[in-house]
């Protein structure tokens, strides 16, 4: 499934709400904006996850917001 296919989930939003609410997500995110995606721009979300250490679904939501980010 591509990350556009994922936010057409029912529970999608449940998703992001529970990923924002995670301790580490902030940390998570900026590394990846400011690392990990300059080293590996294609990075996949189960790459991304295996990384850095977190569940998919964190991954999911930080790459599709850092792509939504770098759209507008």
């Amino acid at each position: 499934m591509s990350l556009e296919e994922y936010t057409k989930e029912k529970l999608w939003p449940i998703l992001v709400e529970t990923v924002h609410a995670m301790v580490m997500y902030a940390h998570h995110k900026a590394y990846t904006r400011e690392v990990i995606l300059h080293e590996k721009p294609d990075i996949t979300p189960q790459e991304l996850a295996s990384r850095l250490g977190i569940p998919m679904g964190e991954a999911l939501v930080i790459l599709y917001e850092l792509k939504k980010e770098t759209k507008v």
